[in-house]
């Protein structure tokens, strides 16, 4: 999400939307800054404990075997993360100020809007991609699910409605978000109704005991 409302804010400059998507974009950053200076800070130190391997921001429903590239977003210091920000900034940075030819090309500004979010339209990916592989919903809550989706539908209805500046890749990558937190509520109905019925039956079983009322009523 940091790295998605950067792109956004550059590719305002090329493109000149909505000057609210702009603050908002500033504000997402300001915030995600705030959130992983707090989660570097009190993330549990790298290495063995109980005889499991820590690794830094990683799933340990992780059973793909797939390893990132240079370990991206998963360093065992805070120092990369701060430094790969820098840097990324500066590139940026650099190409709007120092390289006019690339900065107003077309291409360019293209690339900026749709590839930061397209970022931001994936995040639920994994989410799906982690139920599909426990069968389970475990952990995710049903309230976090109803905030996405009712957000999802208050996105949409300002992109399609509003009279300001909205360039369709907003449009397009709202409306994938919004698709997959649809399906993520199907994911949620699929694999909850299975555990409901389970634990009913439990109950069923669990009171047919042949047990009368008066003998476990205290007299």
């Amino acid at each position: 999400m940091l790295v998605a409302s950067i792109l956004k804010v550059f590719f305002w400059f090329g493109d000149n939307y909505s000057l609210a998507l702009l603050v908002q974009a500033v504000i997402m950053i300001g915030v995600q800054m705030v959130m992983l200076k707090v989660a570097l800070d009190n993330r549990p130190a790298p290495g063995v404990k109980n005889s499991l391997e820590h690794v830094p921001f990683s799933s340990t429903s992780n059973t793909s075997g797939f390893t990132r590239p240079y370990d991206f977003w998963q360093w065992k210091s805070a120092k990369p993360y701060w430094m790969f920000l820098a840097y990324f900034l500066s590139a940026l940075s650099f190409i709007q100020i120092c390289l006019p030819p690339i900065a107003q090309s077309e291409l360019y500004i293209n690339c900026l809007g749709y590839i930061g979010l397209t970022v931001e339209a994936t995040l639920p990916l994994p989410q799906i991609l982690a139920n599909h592989q426990s069968r389970s919903c475990k952990g995710f809550r049903l309230s976090v699910l109803a905030a996405w989706i009712l957000g999802d539908l208050m996105k949409l209805s300002y992109f399609f409605c509003s009279q300001e500046i909205i360039p369709w890749a907003f449009r397009l990558c709202a409306l994938f978000q919004c698709v997959c937190d649809l399906y993520l509520g199907v994911q949620f109905w699929m694999y909850t109704k299975p555990s409901i019925r389970a634990a009913g039956s439990l109950r069923e079983s669990n009171g047919n005991w042949n047990v009368e009322e008066k003998d476990i009523r205290m007299t």
